[in-house]
């Protein structure tokens, strides 16, 4: 169990660093992330929505509990990435969107330690209540 959970918090901190410092500049609408935006010909007003979502989902994911939220907040981020990996190729840009798949790798990985972790704590299933 503790290797189970030492790898689980490994991928986890990633993902909560790369998003956060993903999210971040979006929700604040910084000129850098406004110019990506611009770039892929995004609205501006879905930039904060995307960056406080993002936020929203690090905060799930890193709180203790509420198993059907995180299952959310997991299934928003692979969204998001599957966004900006399309949105890449789609501008031409898919040798430039390689980094993305590192993404990918992590968020599975927090995401399949999580529910081994679940696994071996004996709470696999989502609950209502």
């Amino acid at each position: 169990m503790k290797k189970t959970t030492v790898l689980y918090w490994i991928f986890t901190g990633l993902l909560a660093a790369g998003f956060t410092m993903s999210a971040i500049p979006d929700a604040v609408s910084m000129p850098e992330a406004k110019t990506v935006f611009q770039h892929l010909g995004y609205p501006m007003y879905l930039l904060p929505f995307l960056g406080i979502a993002k936020l929203l989902a690090v905060i799930a994911i890193v709180t203790p509990g509420h198993p059907r939220l995180k299952e959310w907040a997991y299934a928003g981020l692979v969204y998001d990435v599957t966004g900006a990996f399309y949105s890449s190729i789609a501008i031409g840009e898919g040798a430039s969107a390689w980094p993305i798949i590192i993404f990918y790798g992590v968020l599975a990985g927090s995401y399949i330690y999580h529910h081994k972790r679940l696994k071996e704590s004996g709470t696999s299933k989502l609950s209502v209540a």
